[in-house]
C-alpha cells in the first residue's frame, strides 16, 4: 500500500512509514499490507478541503468503477474513440463511459464553489450599491434641510471646504460604524464562513482591511457629491428663500 504525506505526518512524525505493516481490524477486504512509499497529498474529500490522511492499496476483486488517465496531444476529445478501441482490444468485456478531459472534470469539481462565489459577489455588490444610494440620499436630505444654516455659516465667514468636510465626515461616521458592526459580525460567524472559503481564513486581516477600505471609499464617493453641493450654495440666494 501507499500512504500520502498527511498520513505520514499524522502517524509517523519521527520515522518513515516505508516498510511498516498496516492492517484494518475486522475488515476482510483490506488485508495486512506493507507500505511501499509515500505519495503526494490529494484533496480526496473535496477541492475546497485540506488533504486528509489517506491510504492507497491494491484491490484484487473486479472493480467496475476504475478510472484511467491518458495523456494525449492536441484536443483530448478527438482521442476518445481511439482510446475506446484500444481498451476494447485489451479487455473486450469492459465498457468505457464518462470520457472527458481532465480540465472539464476539475472545472466541474469547482462549479459549485464558482456558482456560490458569483452569487455572494452579486449580493455583496448589491449591498454596497444600496448602501451607497442610501448614504447619498441621507446626506442630500441633510443638505436640503440645513440649507439656511449652511447659508448663514457662509455669510458669517465659514470656508466652503469646511462645509464640505462637515457633511463628508457625517457620511464617513455612518460608514465607519457600519464597518465596525460588519467586522464584529464576521468575527462572530467565523465557523460558518470558514466552510465557504478556500485558501483564506475567515479572520484574514488583509481581506477584512481591504473590505473596510473599499466600503469607506464608496462612502466617500457617495457623500462627496452632496457635500460639494452644500459648499457651493450661495448665501444670499439661500437666505432669501422662505
Amino acid at each position: 500500500m501507499m500512504v500520502n504525506h498527511a498520513f505520514a505526518n499524522a502517524y509517523f512524525q519521527a520515522s518513515s512509514p516505508v516498510g511498516r505493516h498496516l492492517s484494518q481490524p475486522n475488515n476482510l477486504y483490506i488485508p495486512s499490507s506493507v507500505v511501499r512509499g509515500v505519495v503526494g497529498d490529494a484533496r480526496e474529500t473535496g477541492v475546497d478541503r485540506e488533504p486528509v490522511p489517506t491510504v492507497y492499496w491494491c484491490f484484487s476483486p473486479g472493480q467496475p468503477g476504475t478510472h484511467y488517465l491518458a495523456r494525449t496531444y492536441g484536443d483530448p476529445r478527438a482521442m476518445s474513440e481511439t482510446i475506446r478501441r484500444a481498451v476494447h482490444q485489451v479487455e473486450p468485456m469492459r465498457s468505457m463511459y464518462d470520457v472527458a478531459p481532465r480540465v472539464d472534470q476539475i472545472s466541474d469539481a469547482y462549479s459549485e464553489n464558482h456558482l456560490r462565489t458569483i452569487l455572494l459577489a452579486f449580493f455583496a455588490a448589491a449591498a454596497v450599491l444600496l448602501a451607497c444610494v442610501g448614504l447619498y440620499g441621507t446626506i442630500s436630505y441633510a443638505v436640503n434641510v440645513r440649507k439656511r444654516e449652511v447659508g448663514l455659516r457662509l455669510a458669517l465667514g465659514a470656508m466652503r471646504p469646511q462645509i464640505a468636510r462637515h457633511f463628508l465626515s457625517q457620511g464617513l461616521l455612518v460608514s465607519g460604524l457600519g464597518c465596525l458592526a460588519g467586522v464584529a459580525l464576521a468575527l462572530s460567524f467565523t465557523r460558518l464562513l470558514s466552510g465557504m472559503l478556500y485558501g483564506v481564513s475567515a479572520t484574514d486581516p488583509t481581506t477584512l482591511a481591504s473590505v473596510v477600505i473599499a466600503v469607506l471609499l464608496v462612502s466617500v464617493l457617495a457623500s462627496l457629491v452632496p457635500a460639494i453641493r452644500a459648499a457651493r450654495l450661495e448665501p444670499i440666494e439661500v437666505l432669501r428663500e422662505e
